[in-house]
């Protein structure tokens, strides 16, 4: 197979004008191609009036080596071998437990369910249907159900997201990962976008099918099922406790994967004063940031804004500023809108969400300012947490109560003054909203970082400080200020047969990275379940 990168392509182009310019690349004819599929697309937009694709094609090709031999001197065009993930067969009566059915946990019980272990799944929300019913009704009526929310329950957090499934980390598990979402429903483009996305409405049915192959292949699950406690004996795990329905429950277990989740404090709890070996780790807070999606679209796309082919525009910035302090994008959402992301009473927090179409008025996107272990004003191994729980607190109380979200029109932010109308902007935020600066629940450092990056931020992407667009309060839960410290063989230091997983154990940030940890955490549990493996 040839791997040709860097195919420019005009937004209008048709699939016979890409096979000549593949074969124009390749200097052959368009007859001598075999097949042709698109490996990556992308959008360039560095110049506003040429926007364009680039492409990564996989060609096969008559007479392969000839041809390679001829184009030896372009550094576009390579040879690739591409070897699919393979799961091994492992026998063993053993039946290993996995804590946490986000993206972590669903493929660490897939690929274990696939490799004949029949794990058990332990889960405190519930399934996606009955999950998307509690979630919708917290955002219209602010009564929280602090077991089943947009944190807790099946498909984790990343279900109520915009489904982002890019990542910086470089594994051969990406494909698979992205190729079992395709099977499972999600729409094939993943497999090429160079920023795959699934979309909230698509994801939970993605989510579903997962489920349901997991169960086709032996594995078992148990909803409403939080971990409550451990057994061990001689540094080796030999129990789980939970609770499920108000019944105090055991099973035994020599291996579990803990896919936890950024959210579940009160097992990181149960975990530290159990004696689990935690850390703290840096993280971010800060706010959401909206504005209108045709004015972020004219700004990175110009003329071409409106396009059918490129959809809704997306960005992403950092800046470094004099104080010492970063101030970054995360999460950005095109068309999408900001949510109601609490899991614990009395405490508010947001995060961003969009369907497929990305269709929505606003585009929003977290403003996260970084925060490392001397932040978090004690060297307990919780204290980033405790810090989150501080600050969402103060973001309730500074929005009147009732989960109503704070918010602020930046150039008021930006004035240091308090906002009594919205302009073009309106918040996408429900179930309520109320004026108030983060200047109430954010510390003075935060507030600071914010007002002088947003400015900065302005000089790369113009408009970004407008006025109009908004600030809505508390975004806390960008990633975990904890990590779970565990071997090379992937088990906690603490406790053998236990395997801190995923972005809650500090060694994943998104759905892909999650996934992937997942995987590798059943590669290592498969190793040392004392069955046979067969490739």
């Amino acid at each position: 197979m040839i791997r040709i990168q860097n195919i420019r392509m005009p937004l209008d182009y048709s699939e016979d004008a890409l096979y000549q310019a593949a074969a124009k690349k390749l200097r052959i004819s368009v007859k001598e191609i075999l097949s042709l599929n698109v490996r990556r697309r992308s959008v360039d937009a560095r110049k506003r009036g040429q926007v364009s694709f680039l492409f990564s094609l996989d060609i096969a090709v008559k007479q392969e080596q000839n041809v390679l031999k001829k184009c030896s001197t372009d550094h576009d065009i390579s040879s690739v071998q591409d070897i699919p993930y393979s799961i091994p067969t492992v026998r063993s009566e053993e039946r290993p437990v996995v804590v946490g059915f986000g993206p972590a946990g669903m493929f660490a019980a897939y690929v274990l369910a696939k490799a004949g272990l029949r794990p058990i799944v332990l889960e405190r929300g519930l399934a996606v249907d009955e999950r998307m019913e509690k979630v919708a009704r917290f955002r219209q009526s602010g009564i929280l159900d602090s077991e089943c929310n947009i944190q807790f329950g099946e498909g984790g957090a990343g279900t109520f997201s915009d489904g982002k499934l890019h990542t910086g980390i470089k594994d051969p598990r990406i494909r698979f990962v992205l190729e079992t979402f395709v099977q499972c429903g999600a729409p094939s483009e993943i497999l090429w976008q160079a920023k795959p996305h699934i979309g909230t409405d698509k994801l939970t049915g993605t989510v579903r099918n997962l489920r349901e192959s997991i169960l086709s292949h032996g594995g078992e699950i148990r909803f409403g099922a939080r971990l409550t406690g451990y057994s061990q004996r001689d540094g080796k795990l030999t129990a789980l406790q939970y609770i499920c329905n108000g019944i105090e429950q055991e099973i035994p277990a020599k291996h579990a994967i803990l896919a936890l989740g950024h959210s579940a404090r009160d097992t990181m709890e149960l975990l530290h004063d159990s004696g689990i070996p935690l850390t703290q780790k840096p993280f971010a807070m800060g706010v959401r940031v909206e504005h209108l999606q045709s004015d972020i679209d004219r700004v990175l796309y110009g003329a071409s804004a409106g396009h059918p082919a490129l959809g809704a525009a997306d960005y992403k910035l950092v800046v470094h500023l004099p104080n010492g302090r970063s101030l970054y994008t995360f999460c950005m959402c095109p068309g999408g809108e900001v949510v109601a992301a609490a899991s614990e009473q009395g405490m508010l927090a947001v995060n961003g969400m969009s369907h497929f179409a990305r269709n929505g008025r606003n585009a929003n996107s977290a403003l996260l300012v970084g925060l490392t272990p001397e932040d978090f004003g004690s060297d307990h191994p919780l204290a980033g947490m405790h810090l989150q729980r501080k600050l969402e607190r103060a973001a309730f109380s500074a929005g009147g109560g009732g989960y109503a979200a704070p918010v602020i029109r930046v150039g008021d932010f930006l004035q240091h003054r308090e906002s009594d109308r919205f302009g073009k902007v309106t918040p996408t935020y429900t179930p309520n909203t109320s004026f108030a600066s983060p200047d109430r629940y954010l510390p003075a450092y935060m507030c600071e970082t914010l007002r002088v990056g947003i400015t900065a931020m302005d000089k790369k992407l113009h408009g970004f400080a407008d006025a109009d667009a908004v600030l809505t309060g508390v975004e806390s839960r960008s990633s975990s200020p904890v990590r779970m410290n565990r071997g090379e063989d992937f088990q906690s230091i603490g406790v053998k047969g236990i395997y801190p997983c995923g972005e809650g154990a500090g060694y994943a940030g998104g759905i892909t990275s999650a996934a992937v940890d997942g995987i590798r955490c059943a590669e290592a549990l498969m190793k040392e379940t004392g069955g046979t493996i067969h490739a």
